[in-house]
């Protein structure tokens, strides 16, 4: 509030501290109001904090009610360079013997021709790329069902670059890459997936009219078949063949994932033996999910007590301190916590816990037998909906601070009244002290002159 410098000019009282006094004692009640609000308002975010605990503690006890964490799986490998096990949390328990006669593989052919570097000229004419199966002797080929061949056109200004990048933009199954090693830059052919049927045969329409020969484009051909043979065949496409307990399994690709419900194995040596592979109950994930309900539990418990705390020494409360909503949850945990539960016979206590249903038994029809994580994971959504005492509890805070900020502007435009009262009372009252002095210091100078005269004479 701004200081009135005016007042007291024509009394010389010091009418501008008494006007900043009263005022001072009207506003006294906005004071109050204020730290009112402040308090509220700690409320509210005690309460904020609160509902994200009991949000956490949901989240935690809701792991635990599941039957997925019960009956999650964890799968091992006794030899993990041999055979290595993906995935396994939703597999049967249970044990397997695998042994890895042969690995599934990509076929690979080079061209035998070394070239300066991959800008020399390949020639000109046409290559035709099938994909399918060779059958071993004598090398027939046999294309996949209802796989066309797809053909490529070669021109004289293609170099062996051009001929890598034409191949693979085909995306016909079959990757080419350009291998620079002592005898020049060489084609280099692989095929796009493993296994027997994912091979491939490359047939040419060399520009020169001669398909089988070592020059032009018939140095690509790769049609043991059909006599035009050019390329080298370094790895042929074949299938993984292993035992899974005795059971022979063959596959187009080391990861075996339909073999053992629920998890994949990938094989990745063979001939060494086997590996014993292990399903078991995931024991971490269990204990995992109850250590962080427990966590949840006792991070809650423990800022309820902070927040309703009364400290005799510094004779302090928390913000939540003597508020019935906030004991009141307090008291909720506790009591979930010592009532016995139906959900087990054997565990109807917290403290006697030990199998799955004492933690995840649900019973629509009877509560009393639902398990311990299922009646907190209730009260965690009966306090966090709409209806629930956190949030209630919440808006009623929410709503006291409206009314509050309301009735500060109420009081704000009282006592800015009151100001511009006393402003126009004291500047009337400084207007008549002014004249009044000015008439004294008037009679006083006459009286004075009355007396210097009757003196004279």
């Amino acid at each position: 509030m701004p200081a009135i410098t005016s007042l007291g000019i024509g009394s010389g009282a010091d009418i501008n501290s008494i006007v900043t006094q009263l005022v001072a004692l009207e506003s006294r009640p906005l004071v109050q109001m204020r730290n009112a609000a402040n308090a509220l308002q700690t409320q509210v975010s005690s309460y904020g904090q609160l509902s994200s605990l009991f949000g956490a503690l949901q989240t935690a006890a809701s792991n635990l009610t599941g039957s997925s964490l019960w009956s999650k799986s964890t799968a091992t490998s006794s030899n993990d360079t041999a055979v290595a096990v993906v995935g396994g949390s939703t597999a049967a328990a249970g044990s397997y013997s695998v042994s890895v006669q042969k690995l599934a593989a990509n076929q690979t052919v080079v061209s035998t021709t070394g070239y300066t570097d991959a800008s020399t000229p390949v020639g000109s004419g046409t290559l035709t790329l099938d994909i399918g199966k060779w059958d071993l002797p004598p090398m027939n080929f046999l294309p996949q069902v209802g796989r066309a061949p797809v053909t490529v056109s070669i021109t004289a200004t293609d170099t062996l670059q051009t001929l890598r990048d034409k191949i693979n933009a085909l995306g016909a199954g079959v990757n080419a890459s350009i291998v620079t090693d002592s005898n020049g830059a060489r084609l280099s052919l692989r095929s796009s997936s493993s296994g027997a049927d994912n091979g491939f045969r490359l047939s040419v329409a060399d520009g020169d009219g001669n398909n089988s020969d070592a020059s032009g484009l018939s140095r690509f051909a790769f049609n043991p078949g059909g006599g035009s043979t050019q390329m080298e065949q370094k790895q042929a496409a074949s299938n993984a063949e292993a035992t899974v307990n005795g059971i022979t399994v063959v596959s187009a690709s080391n990861e075996l994932s339909g073999v053992v419900d629920g998890m994949t194995l990938r094989l990745r040596k063979e001939n060494f033996g086997s590996a014993d592979v292990a399903v078991t109950s995931d024991r971490d994930a269990v204990k995992t999910a109850i250590q962080g309900f427990a966590d949840a539990y006792n991070t809650l418990a423990k800022a309820i007590a902070e927040q309703t705390k009364y400290d005799p020494g510094t004779k302090v409360g928390g913000p939540l301190q003597g508020d019935s909503a906030a004991t009141g949850l307090q008291r909720q945990l506790r009591t979930l916590l010592n009532v016995a539960s139906g959900a087990s016979t054997t565990f109807s206590r917290l403290s006697d816990v030990g199998l799955k249903k004492a933690f995840s038994n649900t019973d629509a029809t009877n509560s009393a037998n639902n398990g311990f994580a299922r009646r907190y994971a209730l009260l965690a959504t009966q306090v966090l909906g709409s209806d629930g005492s956190l949030t209630t509890r919440t808006e009623g805070l929410r709503d006291r601070i409206t009314k509050n900020g309301e009735d500060q502007a109420t009081l704000s435009e009282r006592v800015e009244r009151f100001r511009a009262r006393l402003v126009a009372q004291y500047t009337v009252l400084d207007g008549n002290l002014s004249k009044l002095n000015a008439l004294s210091s008037y009679v006083t100078q006459q009286m004075n002159m009355l007396n210097k005269a009757s003196n004279s004479n």
